[in-house]
């Protein structure tokens, strides 16, 4: 649901396209629910009968991105994206709002209202990896400024094999961001209309400041 709210709401917000970063957990769920990659283009990845000359060939299944465009219920169309990326968590980080960039660079978009990139996080990446707060570091620098980046940070409890008490000194894995001045919202994910709710809001907010 909330990826699907994102999406709608680029679409309301008549936003030209998205794009997202994200590990491996879940993204095979993406490409197919949100990305709307063909199920059976998967299922032919893993039984290697896909083209030979793909550089992607012999790349795990979840490393893999994919672009397509969704028409939303407000009746734009909005191009999705999902980047490639390997297993060092958050390496991707600036490859999207880089990509995002160049984007808007090439449509002209001084606003940075018609693309965005969103970043999804797990607590212990998040936390723990340096090219996090390198990333949000460049937020406001005019040179790379995006417009600003939808954050997900999805608190499983543990990272890998980590407790929270042993991976971080602060309360919260987004505590982090507060040095940046971030808007930072605490969403139950079991409550899907509370994420629905959030994720309005956050569009909203990102679109206008």
């Amino acid at each position: 649901p909330l990826l699907d709210t994102i999406v709608e709401e680029a679409g309301y917000h008549q936003m030209d396209g998205l794009v997202i970063g994200m590990a491996h957990r879940g993204r095979l769920n993406v490409l197919v629910n949100i990305i709307e990659k063909p199920a059976s283009l998967i299922f032919a990845e893993f039984e290697e009968k896909t083209d030979k000359d793909n550089l992607s060939y012999a790349d795990v299944k979840y490393h893999l991105g994919y672009s397509n465009s969704r028409m939303t219920t407000s009746g734009k169309e909005v191009k999705l994206s999902l980047a490639f990326n390997p297993s060092h968590l958050e390496c991707v980080d600036p490859v999207v709002t880089g990509s995002v960039r160049a984007r808007q660079t090439l449509i002209g978009d001084k606003d940075r209202s018609k693309y965005m990139p969103i970043l999804i996080h797990g607590d212990a990446a998040f936390a723990g990896q340096g090219v996090v707060a390198e990333t949000l570091n460049l937020m406001n620098l005019e040179g790379y400024t995006t417009g600003g980046t939808f954050h997900i940070v999805v608190n499983n409890q543990i990272g890998f094999t980590t407790l929270p008490d042993e991976s971080r000194s602060t309360l919260y894995a987004t505590d982090l961001a507060k040095g940046f001045q971030i808007p930072i919202i605490h969403v139950n994910g079991d409550d899907p209309e509370a994420v629905y709710r959030v994720v309005k809001l956050g569009m909203e907010y990102r679109q206008k400041f």
